[in-house]
């Protein structure tokens, strides 16, 4: 398989360096519009599977094995990726007066929701319209990937969105336990170490699953739309049990579906 964009040694080793790395057009106009288009749709309860919607949903199952995308992760992980989930990641605007967004995530580590052993995972976000500091864009903390997993907490901050679920986990040899997992805050964290990063439409930021990331509220009158896959090296096992059916990628997308109607 061979990705359409290829990766230049000075963006390995940016991605080495930072832990995640800025791609401009992964996906083309045409492709933006007709995944934006299909998603304006009603659609089938067939094709909605949740985190693993790409593998009943022709659009998801595109963009997650997309030529670009997964080619990038194949590139990254050095080897096949195996697609571990997916999201659509729409946030509403705020009225006029700056209230009523959506709220952002926390920041965290994304293996501290999706452990694997070796831990290979990485991610993929893809903006579906320019997206800014001021929309509740995508930030990051740079070379937070060079450590072992932050001490963490449940989010107590109004402008992020709080949970708790309990999971189920399997290792390799099928010892099974239950796991509780919350809206992850990474503890002290320095604000002057965050990067808010502006990401045009059709670009996408790759990183690994070490890197912290996460973003804030929308404060402006327009939506914040992303695209999110997170990817596995194919020899990694996935311990979080309603995922781990991963989908290696054996060939690349190259034919856009037609959006629903």
């Amino acid at each position: 398989m061979t990705a359409t964009i290829t990766l230049t040694p000075e963006q390995r080793q940016d991605y080495a360096s930072k832990g995640y790395l800025i791609v401009p057009n992964v996906l083309t106009e045409k492709e933006l519009l007709a995944f934006l288009k299909h998603e304006s749709q009603p659609k089938p309860e067939s094709m909605k599977k949740g985190l693993r919607s790409h593998t009943a949903d022709p659009m998801w199952n595109y963009l997650s094995s997309h030529h670009n995308i997964a080619g990038i992760a194949q590139q990254l992980l050095n080897g096949q990726p195996r697609i571990v989930q997916t999201m659509y990641l729409a946030k509403q605007p705020a009225d006029a007066a700056g209230e009523g967004g959506g709220r952002g995530i926390a920041l965290h580590q994304d293996t501290h929701y999706l452990p694997s052993d070796p831990n290979t995972l990485m991610a993929c976000w893809i903006a579906l319209n320019d997206t800014s500091p001021d929309n509740g864009g995508f930030c990051t903390v740079p070379g937070s990937h060079k450590g072992d997993l932050r001490k963490t907490h449940k989010n107590t901050e109004e402008d992020h969105l709080s949970w708790e679920n309990e999971h189920l986990m399997r290792d390799r040899h099928g010892r099974e336990w239950k796991q509780m997992m919350y809206s992850f805050q990474i503890e002290n964290l320095n604000d002057d170490c965050i990067e808010h990063l502006t990401i045009p439409r059709g670009s996408a930021v790759f990183f690994t699953g070490m890197t912290i990331h996460g973003s804030f509220a929308n404060r402006s009158t327009r939506p914040r739309l992303a695209f999110a896959v997170h990817y596995l090296h194919e020899d990694s096992w996935l311990l979080r049990a309603d995922v781990q059916e991963t989908t290696l990628v054996s060939e690349f997308s190259t034919v856009l579906p037609e959006p629903v109607s």
